[in-house]
């Protein structure tokens, strides 16, 4: 009876070491697995030009570990703006960029399409070149035409895409240069003119879900007096400049601005609930009141329409700047 009772006892530790070493292994393997392994991850694209990897700007190369550049350039730009913004929410995305200086999403399709579907992604954002057509500015049909191509290019791997196009931000060199298409314009117009492309674009295919207001939020900057609108004349005392020194392509502050649209429009969380200290405006060298300044504007914005709605609580105004995690 005594040896049954040990036989008994020795198989009951047996199995208790077992299920000790095994939950001690998988602990052990979860441990050496990064976060985005362990924890489910949205997937984000962005398949851009020098408007999507902040040419002209310290972003271009910001914080480059931290998204997976398509074609290895080592670029940063843009997504990894929005991915420090989403780490900041406590969420978990995934987020990766293919871009081309100086091309719409034609080119992208033309040279591109091995890389884009070498997976299936969640969300997809998209723009074309800044003038709609670079060889007929103004014109919508190249962006029409390519914006359906690449919808249904990316709707074949997965049904399930959401792809938002992103209706691009105006250039003072368009404006103001007597050689540029909207000369004699506002920023208003210019923009409004390229919502309207990216809204004929937007409807070619169901899964183009929306349009990322990335310009009218920077015709509202402006009007609001958080922006510049005419870099040629002087700036305006208190005001960021939006654009860089070639006009054309955007500051640090506008990147920015482009990048709290963008995580506001996917999120669908209020950018303010980032607060003034928010850490890669820190990092960028902006002030507190140019941090908040600018999320109020993009807030304002993504609100107009019913994206967003008001965070239940914000930061304090006073909330201390900070350095951005390590990831």
């Amino acid at each position: 009876m005594q040896q049954v009772e040990k036989s008994v006892f020795r198989e009951k530790a047996g199995r208790r070491l077992a299920w000790c070493a095994m939950n001690w292994l998988l602990l052990v393997v979860l441990s050496a697995l990064p976060v985005s392994a362990v924890q489910a991850s949205t997937s984000l694209l962005f398949i851009g030009n020098s408007f999507t990897f902040g040419w002209g700007s310290p972003v271009q190369f910001y914080r480059a570990h931290t998204v997976k550049d398509l074609n290895g350039q080592g670029i940063g730009g843009v997504p990894a703006l929005f991915k420090v913004f989403t780490v900041e929410a406590g969420l978990h995305w995934e987020v990766s960029l293919e871009t081309q200086p100086g091309v719409g999403i034609d080119w992208h399709y033309a040279n591109r399409r091995e890389v884009l579907v070498s997976r299936s992604w969640d969300h997809v954002t998209m723009m074309g070149y800044s003038l709609l057509d670079r060889a007929k500015p103004g014109d919508p049909a190249l962006l029409v035409q390519s914006a359906q191509q690449m919808a249904a290019l990316l709707h074949g791997v997965n049904p399930q895409v959401d792809i938002q196009l992103e209706a691009t931000f105006p250039r003072a060199d368009q404006l103001y240069d007597s050689k540029g298409h909207w000369f004699g314009k506002t920023v208003d117009e210019m923009a409004n003119d390229i919502r309207a492309g990216y809204d004929l674009a937007a409807a070619t295919h169901p899964a183009i879900h929306g349009v990322v207001p990335v310009g009218e939020t920077w015709a509202r900057a402006m009007r609001s007096g958080v922006a510049d609108a005419n870099p040629y004349d002087g700036m305006d005392a208190g005001k960021v400049n939006l654009w860089t020194y070639d006009h054309y392509h955007a500051s640090a502050f506008g990147y920015y601005l482009k990048a709290l649209v963008m995580f506001g429009h996917f999120t669908k969380l209020d950018p303010r609930m980032l607060g003034a200290g928010e850490c890669a405006a820190y990092e960028l060298g902006f002030s507190p009141a140019e941090a908040s300044a600018l999320q109020q504007a993009a807030f304002e914005q993504l609100a107009s329409s019913g994206r967003v709605k008001p965070a239940a609580s914000q930061p304090p105004a006073a909330s201390p700047q900070r350095r951005c995690p390590t990831l």
